[in-house]
């Protein structure tokens, strides 16, 4: 499995982009603070099961966690995403962006 497809697999599910969500809003959460984080979605999910998730996300590196004493922190790395949008979104959106500014100009032009 490519990095690219950890990292599509890690964002397919609603529970990994809502912990990914959550660390945004906040880096450097407890295990039980994401925890928590997904009972207040209403999502039924035991503390193993957001363990799970946080290991896809962590496999795929989207998520780095550290120890700081007795606690595991989790911190979001945004890097692999960025690597994903500069892959397969910003090449499809240039000709969007080109074809609006070829338009402008051309508009622009007719008024002159």
């Amino acid at each position: 499995m490519t990095d690219d497809d950890r990292v599509f697999k890690a964002l397919a599910d609603s529970t990994r982009r809502l912990l990914l969500d959550r660390l945004f809003a906040r880096d450097g959460r407890t295990l039980g603070e994401l925890e928590d984080a997904v009972a207040e979605a209403k999502v039924e999910m035991t503390r193993f099961g957001v363990m799970k998730h946080l290991r896809v996300l962590e496999e795929a590196g989207l998520v780095v966690a550290r120890r700081s004493g007795r606690e595991k922190l989790h911190f979001l790395n945004p890097v692999p995403i960025r690597l994903l949008h500069d892959r397969w979104i910003d090449k499809f959106t240039e000709r969007r962006v080109s074809a609006l500014t070829d338009l402008k100009r051309h508009l622009e032009d007719r008024t002159a």
